[in-house]
């Protein structure tokens, strides 16, 4: 019997994006299922219940979609209540904050939901496509280096004029993931001259090739799956003293170091935005996680001395339609090999599908998740 995945509304304040997109839903169900959308569920991203076709089965309420529901797809996380009106062996797939929110996880467990987190999907080359933390940082970063420019008091590239030739902007990108190459890719694009850095030594060639200028120092900081490790206090030091530097310079600084399940690392102390020329900017992208400026509050504006720091929280959400492609096509590719002939049959001896799954059959699968919601024993 053909699965039925069903797509419902977000309902957190402020997400504007939805996990189906018309360009996807065509080839959704060419795998054979039944897709079931809500009523009006990209309504926030501009996508009207009629651009998916006729492919698609539009559902009213919330509460009859999910009692059809065997395959959920979900940007942010279900809440207790839409947890509560999945039947027992539902499949959900979204972001699960899965160092976040004990209460709904362990909700999930009892509830006998298999729930699979996007932020588990493995960095392996096989699942490039299924990537969601990938294809969201890219908006995220196109979107910084944009609003790094509508705060700044100066135009970004540079202008020869009757008035004279005014000189280009000055932007530094701290992070060179992929969230930190798209901002230096935009900003150069934009005609601003452009200074990264990154603790990942590996990452000079990538922004080299975007146009940009990379910092060095001797601090190199590679750890498993292409993130970065913590630094050390001394290495900490080291850091900040070159940094200084050069946002003493910049127009605008945008930061996008951020570390899963943690903190983000405090990177600009207050005495460096105190050196900051009149009108910079600072652009967070770590805000989720606290943010990556001592004065950041993640959600909101602030001035300091002469300088902006401008935290912004789901700043995907800001670009929803074609952040909404994207991540429907990270969930079609994540689906693909689980489905055949319209029925759900996932291979768990598959890494993907093994080192994904948060909950399953009443188990909390995910280790680290395990220990933070039950203890060391179980």
């Amino acid at each position: 019997m053909a699965a039925k995945v069903a797509v419902p509304k977000e309902i957190k304040p402020g997400e504007r994006r939805v996990a189906l997109h018309p360009n996807v839903a065509d080839r959704l169900t060419k795998l054979g299922v039944s897709v079931l959308l809500q009523t009006a569920a990209g309504d926030a991203a501009q996508i009207p219940d009629n651009d998916y076709g006729e492919s698609v089965n539009v559902v009213d309420e919330a509460a009859e979609l999910y009692k059809q529901a065997d395959i959920v797809l979900k940007v942010q996380a279900p809440t207790i209540e839409e947890i509560e009106r999945m039947h027992e062996g539902t499949v959900v797939i979204g972001y699960m904050s899965p160092h976040l929110e004990v209460r709904r996880i362990a909700k999930m467990r009892d509830h006998k939901l298999t729930a699979f987190a996007r932020e588990l999907i493995p960095r392996i080359s096989r699942a490039q496509s299924m990537d969601a933390l990938s294809s969201q940082a890219s908006v995220a970063g196109y979107k910084a280096a944009i609003m790094g420019a509508d705060f700044s008091n100066r135009f970004f590239p540079m202008l020869t004029t009757a008035a004279g030739t005014i000189r280009p902007a000055q932007v530094l990108v701290i992070g060179a993931g992929v969230a930190g190459l798209q901002a230096i890719a935009t900003a150069r694009r934009l005609g601003a001259v452009v200074e990264a850095y990154d603790v990942r030594a590996a990452t000079k060639e990538q922004v080299q090739s975007l146009g940009a200028k990379f910092l060095e120092t001797k601090v190199a900081a590679e750890a498993e799956g292409g993130y970065a490790r913590e630094l050390n206090e001394q290495e900490k030091a080291q850091q900040q003293e070159m940094l200084a530097q050069h946002i003493a310079k910049a127009d605008v600084v945008i930061t996008t170091a951020a570390i899963p399940g943690r903190p983000s690392p405090k990177i600009i102390p207050t005495s460096m935005v105190d050196g900051m020329k009149a009108g910079a900017v600072i652009i967070d992208l770590a805000a989720e996680g606290g943010g990556n400026c001592e004065l950041s509050k993640p959600g909101e504006t602030v001035s300091h001395r002469n300088a902006v720091i401008h935290a912004p929280l789901n700043v995907p959400s800001q670009v929803p339609y074609h952040a909404s492609e994207m991540y429907a096509r990270n969930l079609l590719s994540f689906l693909q090999p689980m489905i055949t002939d319209g029925e759900w049959k996932p291979d768990w001896d598959d890494e993907v599908a093994a080192m994904s799954v948060l909950t399953h059959e009443g188990a909390i699968k995910h280790e680290p998740t395990r220990k933070l919601v039950e203890g060391e024993q179980k």
